[in-house]
C-alpha cells in the first residue's frame, strides 16, 4: 500500500460520532467503504474489506488511532457475505473479541462457502458459463485457478449473532432501523437513522455505479432483478434530505432521484435484450449489447449480469429460452 493510499485510509468523521474508513481492494471497484460508529464504550464497525496483509497492516493502524480515543471495537457488523466486507471480520473478531452481527442467510452463505468442498460450487459454475456459451478460453482459464472466495475471506467463528428486519440499534447517539436489501445479496443490512436522516445503504444502492446483479447457479430459476427492484421500494419515501453512505464511493443525497436512476437503468437494458434477441441469442451473444467489450477476468460477472436480466425477462412472459441442456438460447415472445 502507496503513503498516499495509507492516509487515504485513515477514519474520516463523516458527521459527529460517525466516521469512515476508505480500505482498498485488490480488484475493482478499488476500494470499499467501512464505517466505525460510536458506541457506549466503544465503537462498531460495519464491514472490513478482504484478508489481506495490507488491509490487516490498515485495520492495526485504524485501530490505533487518535480518533477512536483509544476505544476498543465492541461490535462487527457486516452488511453481506461479500469477500470485501466479510473478508476480514474472522480476523478483527480473533483480535478485538468483538462479536459478529450479520442477518441469518448472510451468514449462512459465508460459512457455507468456506466449508464445502471448492470443487462443488467451481462445477457448478462451470456448467452454467458453459451453457451461456463463455470462451472456451475462460472456461479453461477458471477451471485452472478455481473460485477466489477463500483467498480473500479468512476463518470465521462458530458463532455470531442474527439481525433480522425491523431491528433497533442504538449506534452514534441514535436508533437505526435495518432495512434487508435483496438482489445483490440474498438478505443484505442497510440501516436507516430518521432521527438523523442517514441510510448506510451497503451495495443496495450505490451513487456512481450500480451493483452487480447475478445469476448464481445455486438457484438457477431464481430471479434476482425482480428481487432487486421489488425491494427499492423499501427505499423510497425516506425524506430527500437522507444523506446515503454507499459501501463504493462517497456519500450523497437524492435518494428518490437515485432509485429512480437504478430502475430507468435496468429496464433500458431490459429493453435492449428485447430487441436484441428476435432471433435466438446465447448469453455470451447478449453481453455485447449490454456492456463494453468485456476483460477476461470481468466475463463471469457479466454473464450472471445477463443471465440475471434474461432471466427476468422470461418471468415477465417477454422471454424464452429455446437452447437445450447443452446450450441456453434465449428470443423474445
Amino acid at each position: 500500500m502507496t503513503a498516499v493510499e495509507q492516509r487515504a485510509a485513515r477514519p474520516v468523521e463523516i458527521v459527529p460520532g460517525l466516521l469512515r474508513v476508505r480500505v482498498p481492494l485488490p480488484f475493482p471497484p478499488s476500494e470499499v467503504n467501512a464505517w466505525l460508529l460510536s458506541d457506549v464504550g466503544g465503537w462498531t464497525l460495519i464491514d472490513s474489506g478482504v484478508d489481506d496483509a495490507p488491509t490487516r497492516a490498515l485495520f492495526s493502524d485504524v485501530l490505533a488511532d487518535p480518533i477512536l480515543k483509544g476505544e476498543g471495537i465492541t461490535r462487527l457488523l457486516v452488511t453481506h457475505f461479500h469477500p470485501d466486507h466479510i473478508g476480514l471480520a474472522g480476523w478483527l473478531h480473533a483480535r478485538t473479541g468483538a462479536p459478529i452481527q450479520m442477518s441469518r442467510i448472510e451468514w449462512l452463505q459465508a460459512r457455507l462457502i468456506l466449508s464445502e468442498p471448492q470443487e462443488v460450487p467451481l462445477a457448478a459454475f462451470l456448467t452454467q458459463y458453459r451453457r451461456c456459451g463463455a470462451p472456451t478460453d475462460f472456461l479453461t482459464q477458471l477451471e485452472r485457478r478455481g473460485l477466489f472466495y477463500r483467498r480473500w475471506v479468512g476463518p470465521l467463528p462458530y458463532d455470531h449473532r442474527t439481525i433480522r428486519e425491523g431491528d433497533a440499534l442504538d449506534l452514534a447517539g441514535t436508533m437505526w432501523r435495518v432495512i434487508t436489501g435483496e438482489g445483490h445479496a440474498p438478505e443484505m443490512v442497510c440501516l436507516f437513522s430518521a432521527e438523523r436522516r442517514i441510510l448506510i445503504a451497503a451495495d443496495q444502492i450505490l451513487g456512481r455505479i450500480t451493483p452487480h446483479i447475478g445469476l448464481h447457479p445455486a438457484d438457477p430459476t431464481a430471479d434476482p432483478l425482480g428481487a432487486y427492484l421489488a425491494c427499492l421500494s423499501k427505499f423510497e419515501g425516506l425524506p430527500q434530505d437522507t444523506l446515503v453512505l454507499p459501501s463504493h464511493g462517497d456519500p450523497f443525497q437524492g435518494l428518490d432521484a437515485r432509485i429512480a436512476g437504478l430502475r430507468a437503468h435496468h429496464e433500458e437494458r431490459l429493453r435492449r435484450l428485447i430487441d436484441f434477441c428476435d432471433v435466438p441469442r446465447t448469453v455470451m451473444e447478449t453481453t455485447s449489447v449490454l456492456f463494453r467489450a468485456l476483460a477476461p477476468e470481468q466475463i463471469g460477472f457479466g454473464l450472471g449480469e445477463a443471465l440475471a436480466h434474461l432471466r427476468h425477462l422470461v418471468v415477465r412472459g417477454a422471454m424464452e429460452d429455446v437452447g437445450d441442456p447443452e446450450l441456453s438460447r434465449f428470443v423474445r415472445r
